[in-house]
């Protein structure tokens, strides 16, 4: 049967798909909406398949807020170019509208909703046919409750955050909702930082503090041995400052049999009472930089107050409820 302008322009308004596709998934399916629609879907499959070890490292972020609700959705893709077009955008607003009307609390959900007809995941996968790109419906957070303020970081889709106060305070709410995205905390406060997130901060703080123990002891051992601990600290740099006739072959050889004899010594000099006591006081610095409530807060006076007093400054009952933090940009 023969395809109408009206009819393509009917598909593609119910699809997204572009003329071309459109125009050819009705031809192959005779007329058949619902079959061209299928068409167009297992293409996207096609090529989602295809593409399946890419990574979707751009994409769109989005932020939406109603009374009582508010809620932020990542679609994620290969390429800025397919990120910032006009068609994606509107696919990943098409689909927070839709998670925010139904309310919804999961990913899982979302990509259940119904968009025009289709899933939401279905609606991902047709327009990675259409673009040739993976895409993946990759992110959703919500804010349940009043008081909630929403940012989208220099409108670019890239960065969003929303904040939760107890009490109504739009401008607060906004400069917090920046101090979000600003500087990235973990958690609200040291109450509500993940055990597991601690556990791993001490790990490693201990064993940069033995690290840090050992060198001492190996660069006051240099000196002791009339070796300057700048021309030795590591192979390639020995190497390198040989070269250019700033060690002999004979000071480099001292130098490697100090450090290694050294750094035995070292290690086996480590007190762990105080190595641990180290461990803790930057677990603690690590907590006053990554929650909230304790980081210097960025967009007042330039007094240095943390968030706590700046937000007595404005109310004396004025809280942080939560948080949320979505950011396709690597840090």
């Amino acid at each position: 049967m023969a395809i109408t302008i009206e009819d393509i322009k009917k598909l593609r308004a119910m699809t997204g798909a572009g003329l071309a596709d459109v125009k050819k998934a009705l031809t192959e399916a005779e007329g058949d909406f619902d079959k061209a629609k299928e068409l167009l879907r297992e293409r996207g499959l096609a090529i989602a398949a295809k593409r399946s070890d890419r990574e979707t490292s751009n994409g769109c972020v989005l932020v939406k807020k109603v009374d009582g609700f508010a809620a932020m959705v990542a679609v994620k893709c290969e390429t800025d170019f397919v990120a910032n077009g006009a068609d994606f955008i509107a696919m990943t607003q098409s689909i927070l509208d839709a998670a925010v009307a139904a309310k919804c609390q999961t990913l899982d959900e979302v990509k259940e909703l119904d968009i025009n007809g289709q899933k939401a995941q279905d609606v991902v996968t047709q327009r990675s046919g259409i673009t040739g790109e993976k895409m993946e419906l990759d992110g959703y957070l919500t804010l349940t409750g009043d008081n909630v303020e929403v940012y989208d970081h220099m409108g670019k889709h890239i960065l969003c955050t929303m904040v939760q106060l107890n009490k109504d305070n739009a401008d607060a709410g906004h400069k917090l909702a920046m101090q979000v995205a600003a500087m990235k905390p973990v958690a609200l406060n040291a109450q509500s930082v993940d055990q597991k997130i601690l556990d791993e901060e001490y790990k490693t703080a201990v064993e940069k503090t033995k690290l840090e123990q050992v060198q001492k002891y190996v660069d006051m051992k240099l000196k002791k041995a009339g070796i300057n601990p700048n021309l030795v600290d590591s192979e390639d740099h020995i190497e390198s400052n040989m070269s250019k006739g700033w060690l002999t072959q004979e000071q480099a050889d001292e130098a490697r049999k100090v450090i290694a004899e050294a750094k035995a010594e070292g290690e086996a000099q480590l007190k762990m009472p105080m190595i641990e006591n180290i461990a803790k006081g930057r677990v603690q610095k690590f907590l006053k930089e990554n929650c909230l409530v304790d980081q210097e807060f960025q967009f007042g006076d330039g007094d240095k107050a943390t968030v706590t007093q700046w937000l007595a400054q404005q109310d004396k009952e004025l809280q942080i409820v939560d948080f949320k933090r979505f950011t396709l940009v690597a840090e």
